[in-house]
């Protein structure tokens, strides 16, 4: 049944039609809002006082919920249930923070032994490289990581490393290659040196084509320094496919494996990892899978009206579906968590960025957002123009850490004043008689108009730490799951990036061997010109 064919939905359309000249103003006078519309998990708090709800809104959003079953869907998640329908799987990344002692079934077998066998292996892989105990092809020690991968393969564990900047080991260098670009690659080796540099390639079929591309040419970079002899000292791999690893020239015993449960986008606290583990060491990761276990934990306990998935995903229909707006920014006060808006640009848009629901029957309603964002005050000089005077209304995520892990004189107030001001100020705005008053000459008076009424939430952390970025990630996991389940989508499957692979490697073929494929006259015409400017 689609979303809007429901009694909860037809009320809550109802109620919202009775907001629509309610300005954010007034609503944030209503100090009973505070005690609604706030809630805290894991390290996080979350306020969505300055989102156009009421306490009325969020009743019949919660009773939305309880009739899409969401609650159901987040139990069955975690309990191992075929939530992937088109690819009759499992969805269970919370299989890989779940604790040792815990029986989690997926085809009447318990995987929760593996995943803490795969676990174990990356620890101490991890402790005998940071240790010095295994080293290069020369002896020496490694003080270089280069992590081939893209996609899920590469954002999460990309963003994690940079957003921990402060608990990476000082002594390693760790760089991230994910664009067939050769000039992604050359940057990433510049000023290393072969032998104490360890090389991850990450790609579960091992055939990932950017991933492989770059990969050959790694080993060609080690083989050329170093000899073929090396490679088995200087690379590890991530992958499911043991025959190709081998032929690589890649040890079973430094292959890392995961599951077909396990989603790219979904997958950084998997084996995928591996250079998050490498750069904070095992103390730190255990503590990042903790924070994403807790917010697991809260996502399936607490009440819907107090479960922080539920409300980011709750919130994210009503602007979207009643609202009328389709983009999303995310803006962390936070220049470490700089990956974030790419990360969730993925994890959000290729789970949910949907037509048709379930059954294959096109959706009725709007589906995932387009994500965007920039850190701090760097997007109030780049694009906060356009959300508070702009034409376009987009609902901001302002991502805010209390404490910062290395001040510097006032800097974090002055950084958590702007987030505060930026929210006050999209929510409020500023009217003409307000701008009027202040002397303004009355032909400047529209230009210095803000409307207001523009959405915004805050989510703070105490301090960005291993265990409260888990838990901010775990968060956006669980939203997308209860937006899928009140869409009444798959969120697991991405077939809608597959289309271009297939046709990459036809063009491939003709670009690089002239073979010759029928095309439109447009794509034909592209080629020719591309293989005349190669030339």
């Amino acid at each position: 049944m689609s979303l809007t064919d429901s009694a909860a939905w037809s009320e809550l359309a109802e109620h919202h039609a009775t907001l629509a000249t309610t300005h954010l103003r007034e609503l944030l006078e209503d100090a009973s809002r505070l005690e609604v519309l706030t809630a805290e998990a894991a390290g996080v708090h979350l306020d969505l006082t300055r989102q156009r709800l009421t306490g009325e809104s969020l009743r019949l959003l919660v009773a939305l919920a309880r009739a899409r079953g969401v609650d159901a869907r987040l139990r069955g998640l975690q309990a191992g249930a075929v939530v992937n329908t088109t690819e009759s799987r499992a969805a269970l990344h919370t299989a890989l923070r779940a604790p040792r002692d815990a029986r989690i079934e997926v085809g009447g077998r318990d995987v929760v032994p593996e995943v803490h066998a795969v676990l174990d292996e990356m620890r101490a892989f991890a402790s005998a490289v940071r240790d010095g105990t295994h080293r290069g092809a020369t002896g020496a020690r490694f003080r270089a990581v280069v992590h081939l991968g893209i996609g899920g393969s590469h954002l999460g564990p990309e963003m994690v490393t940079t957003a921990l900047r402060p608990f990476v080991d000082p002594d390693l260098t760790v760089r991230f290659v994910s664009n067939v670009d050769a000039a992604d690659l050359r940057r990433a080796l510049t000023g290393l040196d072969p032998a104490s540099t360890l090389c991850i390639v990450a790609s579960k079929t091992f055939t990932t084509a950017e991933t492989m591309a770059n990969a050959r040419a790694a080993r060609a970079w080690i083989v050329d320094a170093l000899g073929e002899d090396a490679v088995p000292a200087h690379f590890v791999a991530v992958s499911t496919d043991l025959d190709a690893v081998g032929a690589f020239g890649i040890d079973a015993t430094r292959t890392f494996g995961f599951w077909d449960w396990v989603g790219g986008r979904f997958s950084v606290s998997s084996a995928i990892g591996l250079p998050v583990l490498l750069a904070i060491g095992p103390d730190a990761f255990d503590e990042f899978l903790a924070g994403m276990r807790a917010m697991d934990e809260h996502a399936v306990s607490a009440p819907l009206e107090r479960n922080l998935p539920v409300l980011l995903a709750l919130t994210e229909v009503w602007n979207t579906d009643l609202e009328d707006m389709d983009t999303r920014a995310v803006i962390p006060y936070a220049s470490d968590l700089a990956r974030l808006p790419a990360f969730l640009q993925q994890l959000e848009m290729e789970s949910n960025g949907k037509s048709v629901d379930e059954d294959g029957a096109p959706v009725r309603v709007g589906t995932s957002p387009i994500v965007w964002g920039a850190p701090g005050t760097d997007a109030q000089h780049a694009f906060l123009q356009l959300l508070h005077q702009g034409t376009v209304i987009a609902p901001v995520d302002l991502i805010v850490v209390a404490r910062a892990h290395d001040p510097i004189g006032d800097h974090q107030d002055a950084l958590v004043a702007n987030a505060i001001a930026q929210a006050e100020a999209l929510a409020r705005g500023r009217f003409a008689a307000e701008v009027a008053a202040q002397g303004v000459e009355p032909a400047l008076v529209p230009h210095r108009v803000f409307a207001g009424d523009r959405p915004s939430t805050i989510l703070m952390l105490d301090a960005l730490t291993p265990s409260s970025l888990g838990a901010l990630i775990a968060l956006y996991e669980h939203k997308v799951a209860a937006a899928g389940a009140l869409w009444g989508i798959d969120s697991f499957d991405q077939w809608g990036v597959e289309l271009g692979k297939v046709l990459a490697a036809t063009i491939l073929a003709e670009v690089r061997d002239g073979v010759e494929t029928p095309h439109d006259p447009a794509t034909a015409a592209t080629i020719r010109r591309y293989r005349a400017r190669r030339a």
